[in-house]
């Protein structure tokens, strides 16, 4: 069983590595976080953003498993409500949706992303993207996805890891 203490652990343990991007996993966590915050987020959507990545993390813990993309929402699930987990399982999706419905917005991504996209299957086509805009926790996912894209700071100052776990506690299913 998932606890609040585990997934903590996953970011003490794993955070310092580095995916396709500069930045460390817990810094890119806890920058995407702390625009979620400072954007007046629901604190589901904000916990959603620090933990969007997990599965990156879970990787290196237990060795690959699947697309972090599915990993990170199927280990949350036990511990949190779909309206964390729902955004975080299609952060990759909303990354090919404003691929297809922005076009100035490939340009921005960062180089890890956009070799990222490559292996994701690029930008969605038209029908993926009516599909798209009726799955639950879709808007969410973009609001994810954007704060995602600005949280790969250097050295960003950003309240720390401790500062999220009476959210993450608060929110967890369970009341661990």
């Amino acid at each position: 069983m998932t606890d609040i203490d585990e997934v903590l652990d996953l970011y003490d343990r794993w955070g310092a590595e580095r995916y396709d991007e500069d930045v460390a996993q817990l810094d890119h966590a806890l920058q995407t976080a702390a625009l979620a915050a400072s954007a007046g987020a629901a604190d589901a959507l904000v916990a959603a953003a620090l933990l969007h990545d997990a599965g990156h993390l879970l990787a290196l813990r237990d060795g690959p498993a699947g697309p972090h993309e599915s990993v990170a929402p199927a280990f949350l699930a036990a511990l949190f409500p779909a309206s964390v987990t729902e955004p975080i399982a299609l952060h990759v999706a909303a990354k090919r949706y404003l691929c297809a419905v922005e076009p100035a917005y490939h340009a921005g991504l960062s180089t890890g992303s956009q070799g990222s996209l490559r292996r994701q299957a690029g930008r969605m086509s038209e029908r993926e993207v009516a599909m798209f805009e009726t799955a639950p926790g879709w808007v969410d996912a973009v609001a994810l996805r954007r704060w995602d894209d600005a949280g790969k700071v250097e050295g960003a100052a950003v309240p720390g890891l401790a500062s999220y776990e009476p959210l993450l506690r608060s929110l967890a299913c369970s009341g661990s």
